[in-house]
């Protein structure tokens, strides 16, 4: 069964602030960039760590299993994953924008740090290039393996699709409706990139109607 999916993640925890700020700043050094420790430079570096399953966090999974209505996974980050691995189960190709690179890593790397056994089925899943199973990567099929990227607000707009960014929130935004208490905004905005994932893969595929 195709299981469509999306997350959405948020900065490091405030307890792991620190530790992933010094990373970032000596991994940036490392390559010798000049880094500005200055007080709205090493926030703008903390916001990026929710891009990043090192110290990251998993605020929320949009799912739909085949053509199911989308389903979101709240709650305390461990508890996110011990239902998504039950939910993965029943899933033969994982199909989202960008997930071989993000949203696949990001939730296999917030497993470990937090302990979550992935489900057996899945506990190896191949993340071989080239090819579109047992994931479906609609940025990579899109632009067929070169070295090119398209956001998936774009592909939405080429193939005449509804965007998910319609709701007045996009990803940039995500953390700071966190701050203003605005879940029920993000769970919405994780909802609609799911279907538009779907959409585009029908799309993509031929199936839609």
């Amino acid at each position: 069964m195709n299981i469509f999916i999306d997350i959405e993640t948020i900065p490091a925890a405030e307890s792991n602030k620190k530790a992933a700020l010094d990373l970032v700043v000596k991994k940036k050094q490392k390559y010798g960039r000049e880094v500005d420790l200055g007080k709205e430079s090493m926030e703008q570096l903390y916001r990026d760590t929710a891009i990043s399953g090192d110290f990251g966090r998993i605020f929320c999974i949009g799912y739909a299993l085949g053509d199911d209505k989308v389903q979101i996974i709240s709650g305390d980050e461990k508890k996110i994953l011990k239902e998504w691995w039950k939910v993965a189960e029943q899933g033969d190709c994982f199909i989202g924008h960008n997930i071989m690179d993000f949203d696949l890593r990001f939730i296999y790397k917030r497993s470990v740090v937090n302990k979550i056994k992935p489900s057996t089925r899945h506990l190896n899943l191949s993340f071989a290039r080239y090819r579109n199973f047992p994931i479906f990567d609609t940025m990579r099929e899109w632009e067929k393996w070169s070295n090119s990227y398209i956001a998936l607000d774009a592909l939405a707009k080429i193939l005449q699709l509804s965007s998910s960014k319609d709701g007045g929130i996009d990803g940039s935004q995500v953390f700071d409706f966190f701050l203003a208490g605005k879940y029920k905004e993000i769970y919405e905005y994780c909802k609609r990139d799911v279907e538009l994932v779907r959409q585009v893969y029908n799309r993509m595929l031929f199936k839609d109607k």
